[in-house]
C-alpha cells in the first residue's frame, strides 16, 4: 500500500490530452516527416519574440553587475521592475497603481495558484466558465476549493447568466474569467463584463463577503480587428489580475508573469499579503531575476500578432466553406469549431487518420467541439486544408 499522495501520483503520471497529442505528433513526425503532420494541439507561439527581448537581455547581461543580476530579488519581485510595470499599466489603463500592487510570478500558472491559495479555504467554491483551460480544475482543487462549472454559451461564447446565477452560493469565494478565452478565442464584451460585475456585487452584498474575480489574461494583447478587451478593475473592484508574457512576447519557456492586486480590492493589504504568503508556501518567491527585468523593459511591446490574424482569417474562411460551424475568434490563437459528430473524442480520432491533431472539446468542459491552435507557420495551415476537407467529406 503506497503512502504517497495518490492524487499527486495520478497528476504526475497522466498527461493532459493536449500534451498527449503533442507527444503523438512528435512520434508521428519521426515516422512520416514533420511536413506531413498538421499539429494544432498546443499553444506554443510560432512567431519569435520581438527584437527588444534579446537586445534587452544582452544589454542587461553586458552592463549589470552579475552578482546583483543573478542574486535574489525581493520575494515579491524586484522593486524597480514592479515600478516599471505600474508605470506601463497606468499609462495604458489610466490607473494609479504602485510597485507594491504587483507580485512577480513564475508565469500565469503560478499567478493563478497564488491567487487561489491566498483566497480559498477548504470547502470554498470557485466558479469556472466553460470552455475553460483544463488546469483551472487542478489549480482550484489544489487550493482545497471545489470547482463549480458554468456550462458554455456555445453560440457566442459569452456568459450564460442564468446558469451563472444558479452556480453562485454563499460558499462561492472566487470566479475565474479568461478573456480573450482559451479555447474559444472569444472576448467578453463590455456589456457581458458589466452584467457579470452587477451580479457579483449583488451576491457579495447578499452573502456578506466579497466574491473575488480572478482575471486570467495571458492573451490580453492578442486581439483582432480593433477588438477591445475590457479592463476588469474598471467594472468590478474585487478583481485580481493574473498576467503572463508567455503569449504576448512569445516567451512561454521563460515562465514570467505577475499578480496585480489593485488598491480598490476590499482589504487590499490583507489580500496582497495572502497572495505573497501563498507564493511563499508554494515556493514561488523571487521569480527569475533576468527575465523580470527583460519583461518589464519590453512590457509595452508584442510579438508580430498580425501572423495570428492572417492564420485566423485563412482557417476561418476555409473551414466555413467546407461546412464547419465556427464562431469567429476575437483574439488568442485558438479556434473552437463544432465537431462534425456529437462525440468530439471520436471526431478528433478520425482527424488523426488525416494527420490532423486537434484537441477534443470535452477536456475544456465543452463537448461537441474541438480546439485548433493556429499559432503555427501559415504554410502549415495552407498544407492542412486538403486534410480538413477530406475529413469533412466523411460527414457530408
Amino acid at each position: 500500500m503506497s503512502n504517497l499522495n495518490e492524487k499527486m501520483v495520478a497528476l504526475g503520471t497522466q498527461r493532459s490530452v493536449i500534451r498527449e497529442l503533442f507527444e503523438f505528433g512528435k512520434m508521428r513526425a519521426a515516422e512520416i516527416g514533420a511536413e506531413n503532420v498538421f499539429d494544432f494541439s498546443i499553444g506554443n507561439p510560432s512567431v519569435p519574440a520581438p527584437a527588444c527581448v534579446n537586445e534587452t537581455a544582452q544589454k542587461i547581461l553586458s552592463e549589470m553587475d552579475p552578482v546583483l543580476l543573478h542574486g535574489y530579488t525581493s520575494a515579491q519581485g524586484d522593486a524597480g521592475v514592479r515600478a516599471m510595470l505600474a508605470t506601463s499599466v497606468n499609462q495604458r489603463f489610466g490607473t494609479d497603481y504602485k510597485a507594491d500592487h504587483f507580485y512577480m510570478s513564475v508565469g500565469a500558472a503560478a499567478a493563478l495558484c497564488c491567487c487561489l491559495h491566498g483566497l480559498c479555504n477548504a470547502g470554498d467554491e470557485v466558479v469556472i466558465f466553460a470552455p475553460y483551460f483544463p488546469e483551472y480544475i487542478v489549480f482550484a482543487e489544489g487550493a482545497g476549493a471545489k470547482p463549480v462549472i458554468v456550462p458554455a454559451d456555445t453560440e457566442a461564447f459569452q456568459i450564460d447568466f442564468d446558469a451563472f446565477s444558479k452556480a453562485l452560493t454563499p460558499s462561492t469565494k472566487a470566479v475565474i474569467i479568461n478573456s480573450p478565452n482559451n479555447p474559444s478565442g472569444a472576448v467578453y464584451s463590455s456589456e457581458t463584463v458589466r452584467r457579470l460585475a452587477d451580479i457579483l456585487q449583488e451576491r457579495s452584498k447578499a452573502y456578506g463577503h466579497p466574491i473575488y474575480l480572478i482575471s486570467d489574461e495571458p492573451y490580453r494583447e492578442i486581439v483582432f480587428s480593433g477588438t477591445k478587451v475590457p479592463f476588469l478593475p474598471d467594472y468590478y473592484a474585487n478583481t485580481l489580475i493574473s498576467y503572463s508574457w508567455s503569449k504576448s512576447l512569445s516567451l512561454p519557456g521563460e515562465r514570467m508573469g505577475y499578480v496585480l492586486v489593485p488598491p480598490c480590492v476590499d482589504d487590499w493589504a490583507q489580500v496582497y499579503a495572502a497572495v505573497a504568503g501563498a507564493g511563499r508556501c508554494l515556493g514561488y518567491v523571487n521569480a527569475p531575476s533576468l527575465f523580470q527585468r527583460v519583461c518589464a523593459a519590453c512590457a509595452d511591446e508584442t510579438s508580430d500578432i498580425s501572423v495570428y490574424e492572417t492564420n485566423k482569417n485563412l482557417l476561418l474562411g476555409s473551414l466555413r466553406d467546407m461546412g464547419y460551424h465556427v464562431t469567429e475568434p476575437g483574439g488568442t490563437f485558438y479556434m473552437f469549431p463544432r465537431s462534425l459528430e456529437a462525440d468530439d473524442v471520436a471526431f478528433a480520432e478520425r482527424a488523426k487518420a488525416h494527420n490532423l491533431l486537434i484537441v477534443p472539446g470535452c477536456g475544456f468542459g465543452c463537448p461537441g467541439h474541438v480546439r485548433i491552435s493556429y499559432c503555427v507557420p501559415t504554410e502549415r495551415i495552407e498544407r492542412s486544408l486538403p486534410a480538413f476537407e477530406a475529413l469533412a467529406k466523411e460527414y457530408f
